[in-house]
Formats: C-alpha cells, sequence, structure tokens
C-alpha cells in the first residue's frame, strides 16, 4: 500500500479512537453489585437486612422517600441503631449518592469511600462520566473497588437529552415513566416535572426527581 492510501487510513483510525474517547456514558447512576435503593427496597427484602426489626422497616417505608443518606441516617440512629449497626446495613441499602453535589458527611456514609474519598470526589467535579470516574478514582484504589463504590453513587442524569437506556439506569423507572419524561420535554423547572410526573404520586416524583438536572 503506497503512502497516499496509508495516510487516510491512519487518520480514520484516529477519529475512529476520539470517538469512543468522547461517546456519551452508558449509564448514570452506577450499576448495583448487590445494593439495594432504600427507597424501593421491598419490606420482605429490609427484614433481612443487619439491624433490621418488624418496627423500624416499617418506620423507614413510612418515612420513604429519604432526600439523602444522611437523612436515612440519622432516621436509623433514632430508632436506636449505633453509627456500627447503621454502617452494616448500607452494602445492603443505601441511597444513593449525587457525586457533583455530595457533602463530606454523605461520602462518609459510602461504604468503603473513607476520608480518601471526602478529597477526591470534589477535586473532580463536575463529574460527567463514568470513564473519568474510572481514571481518577481507579488510579486510587483499582478497578474493583472502584466498581464497588459506584454502587451507591450517581451522575445526574440530563432530563430532556437522556435516552431510554440511560433513564432506566434509575432504580425504580418504568416505562411509562421514561414515557411521560419523553413526552413532557422539554423541562423547564423541578416544579415543573413535580406537577406533571407527580400527579399520580407526588413522592414517587420527588424520589425520581432526585437523579436528574435541567439539560
Amino acid at each position: 500500500m503506497s503512502w497516499k492510501h496509508a495516510i487516510p487510513l491512519t487518520i480514520v483510525g484516529v477519529i475512529a479512537v476520539a470517538l469512543m474517547l468522547v461517546s456519551p456514558v452508558r449509564a448514570q447512576v452506577g450499576k448495583s453489585l448487590g445494593v439495594q435503593d432504600a427507597n424501593i427496597a421491598a419490606e420482605k427484602d429490609l427484614l433481612t437486612m443487619p439491624g433490621m426489626t418488624p418496627a423500624i422497616v416499617k418506620g423507614l417505608i413510612a418515612k420513604r422517600p429519604f432526600a439523602s443518606i444522611v437523612d436515612l441516617n440519622t432516621f436509623l440512629l433514632s430508632q436506636g441503631l449505633t453509627a456500627a449497626q447503621a454502617m452494616a446495613f448500607y452494602p445492603k441499602a443505601f441511597v444513593h449518592v449525587n457525586l457533583n453535589t455530595a457533602t463530606k458527611e454523605e461520602i462518609l456514609l459510602i461504604p468503603g469511600a473513607g476520608n480518601k474519598m471526602t478529597i477526591e470526589f470534589p477535586e473532580y467535579r463536575p463529574w460527567k462520566t463514568w470513564a473519568q470516574f474510572d481514571r481518577q478514582i481507579g488510579k486510587y484504589v483499582g478497578q474493583e473497588a472502584t466498581d464497588a463504590l459506584k454502587q451507591y453513587v450517581f451522575i445526574p442524569i440530563g432530563v430532556n437529552t437522556a435516552t431510554d437506556e440511560i433513564l432506566q439506569t434509575v432504580p425504580g423507572m418504568t416505562a411509562a415513566v421514561v414515557g411521560q419524561i419523553k413526552q413532557g420535554r422539554p423541562w423547564k423547572t423541578p416544579e415543573q416535572f413535580q406537577q406533571q410526573i407527580g400527579k399520580t404520586d407526588a413522592k414517587e416524583a420527588a424520589r425520581l426527581w432526585r437523579f436528574f438536572v435541567i439539560d
């Protein structure tokens, strides 16, 4: 092959690699490796988890949705659980943390995060892709631990542009709600989302909105 033909092929290869590097992330809520969303976990499942009693589970369900893991932690401590007992519950059920707004208090409640991530999570904001998260956090703890941390966090989803696939990464998302979200576009305010999606269940709309941002 002459150099006249080789150069265009090389350029094509470079472009292909570049496109892979900038392609949009395929999921915005971290993939669960066994952790359930505490805001939607079934009563029967909650009853099998560390520290849970029928009374605590009923109270937890009555107070859902929790706006943050800090709120859930406050509730569990109010039920007589120690901080260690609450932490033993979180590898089973958790309230996802927004990577772009998480406070130190929230990060410290993420199993396996520790003080190190109270520095690293904020340092690389704004988080836009899981590839970015893998690259920046993985260099400190390795890929396996990075994947474990993803279970507890999310990168806010653009409510106006997210694909069906991305929308379906939201815990408890249904095909019907995906349809409602797409039909309501363009969303301009959180209040509009609450009014439209929350017509039949205001609490569920509030739970879902945690995962979104106006884009």
